[in-house]
């Protein structure tokens, strides 16, 4: 890892180039090739896709989308003014101003067919309501709605609004029309990365850091949807694809870059030159982000246990979108970090670099005094946290998988109004018929039994070709196709009815795919849990050599996912906070999103579980202290991870904007189980449980050990700091000394002692100065206070490259190299007076 930092460091210019050349040249060739997204809900060997199959025999396909106009009229008369009855769409005054918008309609060129009410026929008499105050005509276009030119479709809409008057509502629904309510692409993907932006500046104080994590995230994301848009053409891609590989790229993508430029900085502060620091950030950080990153691949590749031709395409989309946004993070972030030097640091971190000289690791501020805080009540922080995440997970209980629609979408729509008025003028169950095909002509015993049966408003036995040996019954339910009314009615026709008829048929329509959709995934929904939490059980084994570890991060994955969804529930399915948020109307969880949002959680919990645990698992080695290791790990990381998860949360949470209710939902959820995860789980629960667990956190038996692969997530430190001549590898690691006094551990074996005398520029000896030995990993090994007479003492438990930092009041702080061996080394220190700052240039 490190040979492939130099050479992307010192090779810039060229990897730069690869990116950008990269970028757009899949560009130029999705925008060629154009978008081939396509939605496969069918499921083989169920009863919809069974009456799919069929249908698609016995009619040929349509060409085009199918929309609707829907009108209504209030009271009026010729002249436009009042009447008692209510008025009727038969009325000449209402006549007059649709029939010649749909006639305009119908001449426009892309349009293949409009359906008029006012035709001669029975099927025309039937888009009439009974009442006569709601009618509706079908406009059929030349091409499918993803195809159908935006501005036809904004053609069609303008003149059937244009009929409108006082006394006559017009709205439209459909697919095509759909496509001109939604917000200009890119609209969530924007406000994420602005409010990103705010959040880095904020953490680093830099405009040039703030930027590199934004720029790598925008490659990853961008040359990953456009390979997307290309995969399109050679496989089935459904066309939330590309919207959910954004939201997850964008997130991993920022973060990831995060981590390693946090290292980056952090190595600089403490006087490595930026070439080494680069190195050193992706020989430590970079090697936990292709960990994390695999890990996600990983929980994202879970979903294919569930044999969903609709899922095949997510996880391809995601997966490469993940795969691009880490090898952005391990090529282009280091080049661009070459291209930046030092002015990856503020002004002022490279003033006080020069004033101050280098910055000892020292863990302070709120995220030690609350590691700290867990330290001392793990008790009390983890029953809070537990109650937390309970009191979320309650809605859970209540979680129904389904299907969103048009009448899902906010009021204001015209999509949402002509569904409103359709199941007013026709009933709710108009919104989503269901077809019985009967694999045998002239099944009428079928079609009046069928219209007896409670919950059916109409049935009727539509027309079919004249050689097609089946018989198509239409039923219209009387209650909406996302309630549970209705899957009830679905249940009892293919249960009761159709087998109490002796004849051979079977129940489709949008609405029987949808219930059969949510029912095999709540039925293979164990199995893929089970699977993505026992692949990362695996993993985590493998990485930190212990069974509780693993134990622990799969039982909190389990509690976010319960909370989450909890929240997920509370907002979408009993509607809190819908209006106030503008997504639109209450109803079911649409029925593939636990899927993909289960496997986009627990690939993103790993990553906080690995960045976490893996700087406890750092200091466990060298210390064997558990209490220490868990109170060391979590005040050094617990910044960066809530840093890294407040930006996830503005990325994900961004995507209530996207226009699509499936993209709000995974946006919100996401948000939500991020924030649950990143500041109650592994800011509290988690490290409060390993103080509890103490020793036991890193227990393994030692068969298993021995059998187990090694899979180091960070170099060791001899790796890091490079090889010490002459000295034999450390076997038993002893604690490190304590800081609190200048005692040393002089001739205690594997541990290298450091000695000597402070003094300032005239002689004197210089009391209470601040030494700090750290090793070229970056980790603080030894601190203490020289004594009165300036002597200090420091010990490393083992022999290798260190940095000597020392600071004292009223002098100018010092830092040196050294290499420590079997023998004590002396290293006398001499301080000079204190000088007023000079300033950098600008």
């Amino acid at each position: 890892m490190a040979a492939w930092a130099r050479w992307c460091y010192r090779h810039r210019v060229v990897v730069l180039v690869l990116w950008v050349a990269a970028l757009f040249g899949l560009g130029a060739a999705s925008s060629t090739a154009g978008t081939n997204y396509a939605n496969v809900f069918s499921l083989p060997d169920t009863d919809s896709s069974e009456a799919y199959d069929l249908m698609a025999q016995a009619f040929p396909e349509r060409s085009g989308d199918t929309d609707t106009v829907v009108w209504r009229v209030s009271g009026h008369d010729g002249a436009g003014t009042g009447r008692a009855d209510g008025g009727s769409v038969r009325d000449h005054a209402v006549r007059e101003r649709i029939e010649p918008a749909l006639r305009k309609i119908a001449a426009m060129d892309g349009v293949g067919e409009v359906a008029s009410p006012y035709a001669e026929g029975p099927a025309a008499a039937a888009q009439i309501s009974r009442d006569g105050r709601i009618a509706y005509a079908q406009v059929t276009f030349a091409e499918q709605a993803n195809s159908v030119p935006k501005a036809l479709v904004e053609d069609v809409v303008a003149t059937a609004r244009d009929a409108e008057r006082p006394w006559l509502q017009v709205e439209l629904g459909g697919q095509a029309i759909t496509r001109t309510q939604e917000p200009p692409a890119g609209i969530a993907e924007a406000v994420g990365i602005l409010a990103a932006a705010v959040v880095l500046f904020l953490a680093f104080g830099s405009l040039f850091s703030m930027l590199l994590p934004i720029v790598v995230a925008v490659f990853g994301v961008g040359t990953g949807m456009l390979s997307t848009t290309l995969l399109g053409h050679v496989t089935d891609v459904p066309e939330v694809a590309p919207l959910l590989g954004s939201l997850i790229g964008l997130g991993v993508g920022i973060d990831y870059a995060l981590f390693i430029v946090t290292r980056h900085r952090r190595a600089i502060l403490r006087g490595h030159e930026p070439e080494d620091a680069a190195v050193l950030a992706l020989n430590t950080s970079g090697r936990a982000v292709l960990f994390a990153g695999g890990t996600v691949c990983i929980a994202l590749a879970g979903m294919l246990v569930m044999r969903m031709r609709f899922l095949d395409g997510v996880v391809v989309a995601t997966t490469l979108t993940v795969v691009l946004s880490v090898l952005a993070a391990i090529t282009l972030l280091p080049a661009l970090l070459g291209l930046l030097g030092p002015r990856v640091l503020s002004r002022r971190q490279r003033r006080a670099l020069v004033a101050n000289g280098p910055e000892p690791l020292e863990a302070g501020g709120a995220a030690a005094r609350w590691s700290a805080t867990v330290q001392r009540r793990p008790r009390a922080v983890a029953a809070v946290a537990v109650v937390v995440m309970a009191a979320l997970a309650v809605p859970v209980l209540s979680l129904r998988l389904g299907a969103t629609d048009q009448g899902n979408q906010p009021e204001s729509t015209t999509t949402r109004q002509a569904y409103d008025l359709l199941a007013e003028g026709f009933g709710p169950g108009f919104n989503g018929p269901l077809q019985i095909v009967v694999e045998q002509p002239g099944a009428t015993a079928l079609v009046e039994r069928v219209r007896d049966v409670e919950g059916v408003a109409q049935a009727a036995a539509l027309p079919v070709p004249p050689d097609a040996d089946l018989t198509v019954i239409q039923v219209v339910p009387t209650t909406s196709p996302q309630s549970e009314e209705t899957d009830r009615l679905i249940d009892t026709l293919r249960d009761e009815v159709i087998p109490a008829s002796g004849v051979e048929a079977h129940v489709g329509g949008v609405t029987a795919v949808f219930k059969d959709f949510a029912t095999v995934t709540g039925d293979r929904l164990p199995a893929f849990v089970a699977t993505i939490i026992g692949l990362g059980f695996v993993l985590l084994l493998i990485a930190f050599r212990s069974f509780v570890v693993p134990l622990t991060a799969a039982l909190m994955n389990l509690i976010a996912a319960a909370a989450s969804f909890g929240v997920l529930v509370a907002v979408f399915q009993w509607g809190w906070g819908t209006e106030l948020l503008g997504i639109g109307k209450e109803g079911p969880i649409t029925s593939f999103l636990p899927v993909i949002m289960l496997s986009l959680l627990f690939g993103l919990s790993m990553d906080y579980q690995v960045f976490l645990v893996s700087r406890m698992h750092e200091e466990w080695v060298h210390s064997r202290d558990n209490a220490r290791a868990v109170r060391i790990g979590l005040a050094e990381t617990s910044r960066v991870i809530n840093c890294a998860a407040l930006i996830m949360i503005c990325v994900f949470g961004a995507f209530v904007l996207s226009g699509d209710m499936e993209g709000a939902m995974a946006g919100i959820g996401l948000a939500a189980a991020v924030a649950l995860d990143a500041f109650v789980l592994r800011t509290a629960l988690v490290p409060a449980a390993m103080h509890l667990l103490g020793r036991s956190n890193w227990w393994l038996p030692g068969w298993l050990d021995r059998r187990l692969p090694h899979l180091a997530v960070e170099p060791s430190e001899e790796e890091t700091d490079g090889p010490a001549p002459d000295v034999e590898p450390e076997q038993d690691p002893t604690p490190e000394p304590s800081a609190e006094d200048a005692t040393g551990q002089a001739g205690v074996p594997g541990v290298a002692v450091v000695h000597g005398f402070v003094r300032a520029d005239d002689g004197g000896p210089v009391a209470d100065a601040v030494l700090t030995l750290i090793s070229a990993g970056g980790r603080q090994l030894d601190r203490v206070r020289s004594l009165a007479d300036g002597s200090y003492i420091l010990a490393a438990p083992g022999a290798g490259s260190c940095l000597l930092a020392v600071r004292a009041r009223g002098f100018e702080a010092d830092a040196r190299h050294i290499r420590t061996g079997v023998e004590p080394l002396v290293q006398d220190l001499v301080l000079t007076q204190e000088q007023p700052a000079s300033r950098l240039p600008a």
